[in-house]
């Protein structure tokens, strides 16, 4: 009878769209579909500034303008039901054609966006990795994991306490910033380091991150793993270190070494103790395979070692994503709900702990691949996503960085650059005008006519579909900058900073408020971490109150 009742619902709210073929929902019928247990890829399709101010708990951020360069990887199945929800702006329907021109065949869009949903009376987040965040904050809830705070913390390390600070973020982090005298080890990497540091059981381990959400995982995983240690969570990471007063240090290379044979092993079985707790299981290849040919379902395949391991040899069938970010942040990796993610590692210990987190996480059908390189020609090199709808037309023409300062000095082109405002401002070619593809139409308010256009940025990919667009917009020849904003920069040409000119509006970027740029002894910094701090804090209250998601303790 519920099950009739739940049909009735979804088919009574759903409507025929206005807008071309697309099929409107409501926001009761979308609530309904995210209980029914099928997968459902909900697709935010505006501006990362525009949705980090507020968006549906499960919406993964696909930009329109951005939409072929992830959308292959997101969402792989061609058949996978889709809604997307935008502002009520309008971005949805034509994100939804942009997707029905790429082969997606079952989409929908909910009608009024947003607003509707919030009009409805459901809960809308703001922030970036909210699912990820807001789990990290039931960890420490519902574990009770412990945590120290920055200003005890530096007492004790004053007073000469024996005291190991392991900080948990990706090496390019900890290199950028952290707390004098810590030792980098990515959160993943915790269980699998820790028995090769040789640390003394009475020694205080703190795990720290820039904030929250992977101190507290890192901890916790230590603490599940049986370390005889006591293990705290930094409280506010480096950022409440900074706004504690206290200096970080800058370009450290402390690393955990790799373990050795005999503490490998000792790992491996702390592992898999805990991912028997939490019915976490383990997959050969041939279920693998089986799982790939079952029609309707989708399958991610996540390489999770760190980025050398993988550069030097991965399986074809894989995407990336390190571990220390996967639990935190999966929806930068999977934008499917309810589908099946296999894990991969050949030492399986970094597998076996990020999948007993995901399987916790609302990840149910998370497996770790056993042997996952038997019998596997691998490939070699960075994850580079497929990007769809390139290069089926003639080449976009190209010029070197030295015909195109010619065109700058003769002023025989106007220069257009649709790398990241935050990339823009802090250099960019002088007289270029930052432009967001998704909104080519505005240019023509804002950008004087020109002859021809020269496309420049971060990303070939990007500018190459940029250019593409931009020859149809104008009808005027559009050409591109060889090796983009790099090849400008080592050819010794100039740059100039700031947002010199915005051709469009400009929201590509959501910026935090622990990341303003604002000076670490200022009021200001420390209002912003404290607003910041508070943000993480009250998401399990909205977590609560939206009902959206399923956190278990599985089977602890």
């Amino acid at each position: 009878m519920k099950c009739t009742n739940l049909l009735l619902l979804i088919l009574a709210a759903v409507t025929a769209s206005a807008a071309g073929s697309f099929t409107k929902i409501s926001a009761v019928a979308l609530k309904a579909m995210e209980k029914d247990g099928k997968e459902l890829a909900i697709l935010d399709p505006r501006e990362e500034g525009s949705y980090g101010l507020g968006h549906l708990l499960h919406a993964v951020n696909i930009p329109l303008s951005r939409v072929e360069l992830l959308v292959d990887s997101l969402v792989p199945r061609r058949l996978t039901r889709i809604v997307l929800a935008d502002g009520g702006d309008g971005t949805a329907e034509r994100e939804a054609a942009k997707l029905t021109e790429l082969g997606y065949t079952n989409l929908a869009i909910l009608d009024g966006g947003t607003p509707a949903w919030k009009k409805a009376g459901y809960e809308i987040f703001s922030g970036m990795d909210v699912p990820g965040k807001a789990f990290g904050e039931w960890i420490a809830l519902h574990y009770l994991t412990p945590e120290i705070t920055p200003e005890d913390l530096h007492q004790r390390l004053a007073a000469g306490d024996d005291i190991l600070i392991l900080d948990s973020r990706p090496y390019n982090e900890y290199a950028n910033m952290n707390i004098p005298g810590s030792i980098n080890v990515p959160g993943s990497e915790l269980v699998y380091r820790f028995p090769e540091l040789g640390v003394k059981p009475e020694t205080l381990v703190v795990v720290n991150c820039a904030g929250r959400t992977r101190s507290i995982i890192g901890a916790q995983s230590l603490i599940n793993a049986g370390v005889k240690n006591k293990v705290v969570a930094l409280n506010g990471g480096t950022m409440a270190w900074q706004a504690a007063g206290f200096e970080l240090e800058h370009g450290s290379q402390r690393h955990a070494p790799e373990p050795s044979a005999e503490h490998l092993q000792q790992a491996l079985k702390t592992a898999q103790k805990v991912a028997d707790r939490y019915g976490v299981k383990t997959i050969d290849s041939e279920t693998l395979a089986k799982f790939k040919g079952e029609q309707g379902r989708t399958v991610y395949v996540i390489d999770l070692r760190t980025p050398e391991e993988y550069r030097a040899g991965h399986r074809p069938d894989s995407s990336y994503g390190w571990g220390v970010q996967l639990v935190q942040g999966m929806d930068k990796f999977a934008a499917t709900r309810n589908a099946r993610v296999v894990l991969v590692d050949n030492y399986l210990v970094r597998a076996l702990m990020t999948a007993s987190w995901l399987v916790q996480a609302d990840w149910r059908e998370t497996y770790v691949l056993k042997d996952p390189f038997a019998g596997v020609d691998l490939a070699k090199g960075d994850y580079k996503p497929r990007v769809l709808n390139l290069g089926q037309a003639s080449p976009v023409p190209v010029v070197a960085p030295t015909k195109l300062s010619e065109f700058i000095h003769s002023n025989n082109a106007t220069v257009v650059d649709v790398a990241s405002s935050r990339s823009y401002i802090r250099g960019h070619i002088p007289g270029a005008w930052f432009v967001n593809r998704a909104r080519l139409d505005e240019v023509r308010k804002t950008m004087p006519p020109s002859s021809s256009f020269v496309v420049t940025g971060d990303d070939p990919a990007l500018a190459d579909l940029t250019a593409r667009d931009l020859a149809k917009l104008t009808g005027k020849p559009v050409s591109i900058l060889a090796g983009g904003n790099t090849a400008w920069r080592k050819g010794g040409f100039s740059l100039k900073s700031g947002m010199e000119k915005p051709g469009t509006l400009v929201d590509d970027v959501f910026v935090q408020p622990s990341v303003t740029g604002l000076d670490p002894r200022s009021p200001e910094f420390r209002k912003a971490a404290e607003e910041y701090i508070s943000w993480e804090l009250q998401l399990p209250e909205q977590l609560e109150r939206a009902k959206e998601t399923d956190f278990k303790l599985a089977n602890k």
